[in-house]
């Protein structure tokens, strides 16, 4: 398929105006094609006497192509591109009549037969380039038009789509007309959905699901519409210009490759966040926070858009900043800032030391597949970040302000960062545009180590810093309370500008210096040796979970870079985290110890001390929630005890059981975690799993077993999975992950060495069979993570010289070496 560039989308948006398009479907065609009629009415500029451009579709028979009424030869199609040639200036008519494919890789329109019930759903998802897996369009951002679809559906379904839709009988549905949107975020969900509805502020709002999880959506509908509401009424205080749609739907879907996407009013979710099974406060917050990052989006990327894939900041970096501020402003889920920093900043840190790297606002984004590479965490985690830090710099109002010119000057319509920063400068005497230059435009993190010099009752603070960036931070001081050694008291909070002037007093010496406390800046921390003694010691002693965020993650950076042993890593974890009360916090601490940590940052001869550090750990947060009042803190503690078994006997007899002493009792999600992991130990066999099925033989159920049979420490088993992953093509995107998630154990690395080698060359031939959604997940997923070695360095790093993978792949394989290089570093510093 041919990718669109950059300077083709300039030439085609400076050639025409794009007004109208009319899109019938008919999803009751079969189960592999629906039918797609458009209409596409626009203008072609100038005076020249005629224009070549082109249109874009990706049928699966193009049956008939009209323009301006006179046929077109549907053979001219070249791969996903139709020549429009000699077309004279003034208005005209496209018409395409084709036969388009049903997807299982959640791209273009997704297809799912709901194993619980034999019901059948569909729904876009059309981001970037996949609009022409469904209807033929002039596919880029800024070429927005008014759209009218008509849809025709299987009795007993409903429509959903941008607008209120009707039913006007016969299987016939009626969208109401849109505003000027981009391509890209045209919406349909059909299917027989449960539905719940209500008004707010004259709206009608809703929510939709598969029917076999109706019972758990109505279980969440209050909390789901007060978030819903509480956030769409903070953006009305915030913004001058009012929601720019007609309706507010929010339909959770199957198979969804994201967490959710900001469609003008209906918004699509992955139905994971329909829960199934009991859930920690902190993923209700994370479902809160996505509503929100998703309604943010109607006025950021909806109402004001893009105009090419280089500013996809425009949209991400501000919906992902203001779904984390307005959770916590509009909602009863006041600590997001410290979700955030545990799991979504480590995102961006991550990905903003690999060479993969790029600025937030990249200069030139060549073309879609490019574009597609940026959805990363420096997109999301390190934008929103520099947004806080703004907001920190330039004052919330002043922030505002600019964000409000900007929408009045660019409603239902395109803008780029120039347009966003001169709308800033309007609001502000700051040099705006410098900032972007340094924030926007530059790749890396800085590094903040401290200095306290002087004597006992007149020290001075200097930070120094690694780069160019300027960070303005809050400086936090803490002596240890007297009486009690294990407590950090607040002595203070300095505001300090870097780079310093000089050095700023302090007073006697603290026990222990937090730069950027608050975490209002992008940047990693060190300490001086005193402050580090304290936090060995006292780490959960500090009040705010704010601050015990921005020190884990200066542990967990330091650990990265081979400056902090793993073992001592460890040990802290050991000894703050039973004392842990957020309950991110212990779940993103944990994560890491066992993912990164256990699993490669310790040779395999350490590994097994390292779980049973972490098993003991876990030992100590069951035995502390014994009393039944911290629900959350034991289900976390459950789940990573779970994950950390290396005997098969406690956890086995907890499946036996059906529950946990002291509980939980085991729901669905906890017997397929026990099930997974008694699989890798070879503690159950396939006549379990096919038993769990029978009892839950939901889809969720059905990834399950995937995951256990791909687990299971058997050759055949891992042929049978093997071939389903690289050679069937026969997996929807969530069997692929499942499958995948199971295959690669380190508990059976002699088992699968041989498939090692083998990734390589077939992962390339996967993605380029199936496309971008399939290779992304191969390269994230069925990566052989475990191997940390260099064999595994060194063939990988000939697939990216010599095999040419399409982008998505090279991209994902391309991060993984980089990992997996800096795993080795890491092992090489701890033997030291």
């Amino acid at each position: 398929m041919s990718v669109l560039t950059r300077d083709e989308a300039q030439t085609r948006a400076r050639l025409l105006d794009v007004h109208h398009y009319a899109i019938d479907l008919d999803l009751t065609r079969g189960d592999d094609t629906f039918d797609s009629r458009t209409a596409i009415r626009f203008t072609v500029r100038g005076d020249t006497d005629s224009t070549d451009t082109f249109v874009e579709v990706k049928p699966a028979e193009l049956r008939a192509v009209t323009l301006d009424g006179q046929p077109l030869d549907p053979a001219a199609l070249d791969e996903n591109r139709l020549a429009l040639k000699n077309l004279a200036p003034g208005e005209h008519e496209l018409r395409v009549d084709a036969a388009m494919r049903y997807s299982r890789t959640g791209e273009g329109m997704h297809r799912f037969t709901d194993p619980a019930d034999g019901e059948t759903y569909v729904y876009t998802q059309l981001f970037l380039d996949d609009v022409q897996r469904v209807y033929a369009a002039f596919d880029q951002p800024d070429l927005k038009a008014v759209f009218d679809l008509t849809v025709t559906a299987p009795e007993g379904w409903t429509v959903l789509a941008n607008g209120v839709t009707e039913d006007t009988g016969e299987g016939r549905w009626k969208a109401a007309t849109t505003p000027l949107i981009s391509t890209y975020l045209v919406a349909v969900a059909a299917g027989p959905w449960h539905s719940v509805r209500t008004e707010h502020r004259g709206l009608p709002f809703g929510i939709h699901c598969r029917r076999s999880l109706a019972p758990y959506l109505d279980a969440d509908t209050d909390e789901l519409f007060e978030v819903t509401r509480a956030c769409f009424d903070r953006y009305h205080e915030k913004f001058d210009e009012p929601y720019p749609f007609d309706s507010y739907d929010q339909a959770f879907v199957p198979e969804f490759n994201a967490g959710a996407m900001e469609n003008p009013g209906l918004v699509t979710f992955r139905d994971d966040f329909v829960f199934r099974s009991a859930v920690t406060d902190t993923q209700r917050q994370t479902r809160a926070m996505v509503i929100a990052h998703e309604m943010a989006h109607m006025w950021f990327g909806d109402l004001v858009t893009l105009r090419w894939w280089d500013d996809i900041w425009l949209n991400e970096s501000f919906a992902e900043y203001m779904g984390y501020q307005t959770t916590a402003e509009a909602t009863r889920f006041t600590d997001t800032w410290t979700d955030f920093g545990v799991t979504r900043k480590a995102w961006g840190y991550d990905a903003d030391q690999r060479p993969s790297t790029h600025p937030v606002a990249p200069e030139n984004v060549r073309d879609t597949a490019s574009a597609l590479l940026n959805f990363d965490g420096i997109s999301y985690a390190k934008g929103a970040s520099a947004l806080r830090q703004l907001v920190a710099w330039l004052g919330e109002k002043d922030f505002l302000a600019g964000i409000n010119t900007h929408f009045a000057r660019h409603k239902f319509a395109n803008a780029s960062l120039a347009d966003f920063i001169d709308s800033l400068a309007a609001a502000t005497d700051r040099d705006v545009h410098a900032w972007a230059e340094s924030w926007l435009r530059t790749t890396g993190v800085d590094t903040l180590v401290p200095s306290v010099t002087g004597d006992n009752g007149s020290r001075a603070l200097t930070v120094r810093r690694t780069g160019e960036r300027p960070h303005r931070i809050a400086v936090g001081l803490y002596d240890q309370s007297p009486g009690d050694e294990g407590r950090l008291t607040p002595r203070g909070r300095l505001d300090l500008d870097i780079p310093q002037t000089e050095p700023r007093p302090i007073g006697k010496l603290p026990a222990l210096v937090v730069l950027n406390d608050g975490d209002l800046s992008y940047a990693k921390i060190r300490f001086d040796a005193d402050s580090f003694r304290a936090v060995r010691e006292s780490l959960s002693g500090l009040p705010d979970p704010l601050t015990r965020a921005v020190v884990w993650n200066a542990l967990r950076d330091a650990v990265r870079d081979g400056e902090l042993p793993a073992a001592t890593y460890l040990d802290i974890a050991r000894t703050h985290l039973p004392h842990e009360t957020d309950l991110a916090l212990v779940d993103g601490v944990l994560a890491f110890a066992a993912g990164q940590v256990a699993d490669r940052y310790v040779t395999p001869e350490r590994r097994p001390a390292a779980l049973s550090t972490l098993a003991e750990l876990c030992r100590d947060l069951i035995r502390r929630t014994e009393d039944g009042d911290h629900p959350g803190l034991r289900l976390i503690a459950v789940r990573h005890r779970i994950a950390t078994a290396a005997h098969p006997d406690t956890i086995a007899a907890w499946l036996a059981d059906g529950i946990v002493p002291g509980g939980p009792e085991l729901d669905p999600e906890l017997r397929w975690r026990i099930l997974t992991r008694l699989a890798v130990l070879g503690a159950v066999d396939e006549d379990a799993i096919a038993a769990e099925l029978a009892i839950d033989p939901s889809a969720t159920g059905q990834e399950g077993a995937a995951r256990c049979r791909a687990a299971l420490p058997d050759a055949e088993a891992k042929a049978r999975a093997w071939e389903a992953m690289f050679a069937s093509d026969d997996l929807s995107n969530y069997l692929f992950t499942a499958t995948a998630q199971g295959f690669w154990q380190p508990e059976q690395s002699d088992l699968v060495r041989e498939y090692v080698p083998r990734y390589y060359p077939e992962a390339v031939a996967l993605a380029a069979r199936r496309g971008p959604a399939i290779a992304d997940a191969a390269g994230r997923w069925a990566f052989p993570a475990h191997a940390v070695d260099a064999d595994t360095l060194r063939l990988g790093q000939e697939c990216l010289a010599d095999a040419d993978p399409i982008p998505a792949l090279r991209r994902k394989l391309a991060d993984q070496l980089d990992d997996l290089a800096r795993a080795l570093r890491v092992r090489e510093a701890n033997t030291d």
